[in-house]
């Protein structure tokens, strides 16, 4: 099996800029596991929310199909990474209590996938995928300028499994006996580069600059000082999360 390999080319940006999740995440996910043994953090790419679930749980098993990611992954001794596709983990059949998914389930294969997770999952195991969409910058006259590059400019550079991050994975199939989850959001205040570390990272500036061979953000970085962006920047993401047990569960599961 191949897989769509979007970010390996950039793997220590991704890494330096990525927003961190909140900690209220973590917590919810390890109130609603019966038991916190072993976590498979798939798709962990620079091990960002597998280092998070280390505050709850023994021992993470951060995967992802680019030997790239896991490279520039941060070590820590409660996390054992490794290279391996999304549908195919080589972990042993009922060993997790909890498979996460962060910003990556629209890259995979899901026919596939969701077998896996549910072979490897434990009879009362969860899992639990989020996405977090486009940001949202202060004030308004800031935000223009963000959403024109995301819409417009880069217009023709998203792929098309961008459509199931727009809409927080709700039209995405999940076959699991699903639980209620909260809201959550992610907020920074960033400096003008570390702005542009991070749209940099953005598969679709990645896919401009390989068709163009011209960097878009030069031309953003301008607007955003002609508009009074120069010092500290505000930004938000919303998160959607969605969690669920394997149908054989008890029902009372699902009404957690």
């Amino acid at each position: 099996m191949t897989f769509k390999d979007y970010f390996s080319g950039h793997a220590a940006d991704y890494a330096t800029y990525r927003p961190q999740y909140p900690p209220a995440l973590f917590d919810w996910l390890r109130q609603h596991c019966q038991h916190r043994q072993s976590v498979w953090d798939c798709a962990t790419g620079n091990g960002q929310a597998a280092i998070a679930l280390t505050a709850h749980f023994q021992q993470v098993i951060a995967t992802d199909a680019s030997a790239a990611q896991i490279g520039v992954a941060r070590a820590h001794p409660q996390v054992e990474y490794r290279v391996a596709l999304a549908e195919s983990s080589g972990l042993p059949s009922h060993s997790i209590d909890l498979v996460t998914v962060a910003q990556a389930l629209h890259w995979f294969d899901l026919a596939a996938f969701y077998p896996e997770v549910k072979r490897v999952l434990k009879p009362d195991g969860l899992l639990a995928v989020w996405c977090y969409g486009r940001p949202q910058m202060q004030p308004v006259t800031l935000d223009l300028v963000l959403q024109c590059y995301y819409s417009q400019t880069l217009d023709d550079f998203w792929t098309p499994e961008r459509q199931w991050v727009e809409s927080g994975y709700r039209s995405l199939p999940f076959p699991f006996v699903e639980l209620t989850t909260p809201h959550y959001q992610m907020q920074v205040s960033w400096t003008l580069d570390e702005l542009l570390g991070y749209l940099y990272t953005w598969s679709a500036t990645q896919r401009f600059i390989a068709t163009h061979a011209t960097n878009p953000l030069e031309d953003l970085a301008d607007q955003f000082l002609a508009v009074g962006g120069g010092d500290r920047l505000s930004l938000s993401w919303p998160i959607t999360l969605r969690a669920g047990k394997p149908a054989h569960n008890s029902l009372s599961s699902s009404l957690a």
